[in-house]
């Protein structure tokens, strides 16, 4: 994984589109569509994701694409509570720490 950014570190919308696997335009759209959805904007308008963003777009990314949920469908199932995490999901975060642990 060389030149894995950290977990905690903010991603450009390149970074995120290149991530996700979706175009930037979409991603912008679904800025429009999900107030979740509120990357920082700087200078020039860049965007810059905290993690909590790039959590709500691959949440979207996986109702939208994935999941077959329509927007509507996506927007109401963003409102709810997320289900609590798998045993899979917390063994892939505690790889993916200690991932960034060991290129550090």
């Amino acid at each position: 994984m060389a030149g894995a950014k950290d977990p905690t570190a903010f991603r450009t919308i390149g970074e995120l589109s290149d991530d996700l696997g979706v175009a930037q335009h979409v991603l912008r759209y679904w800025e429009t569509k999900f107030p979740q959805l509120a990357p920082l904007k700087r200078a020039g308008n860049r965007r810059y994701y905290r993690p909590a963003d790039v959590a709500i777009a691959r949440r979207i990314d996986a109702l939208l694409n994935r999941e077959g949920y329509t927007m509507a469908g996506a927007k109401k199932a963003l409102r709810e509570p997320p289900p609590p995490p798998s045993d899979l999901d917390r063994l892939r975060a505690i790889r993916a720490r200690l991932a960034g642990a060991l290129q550090r």
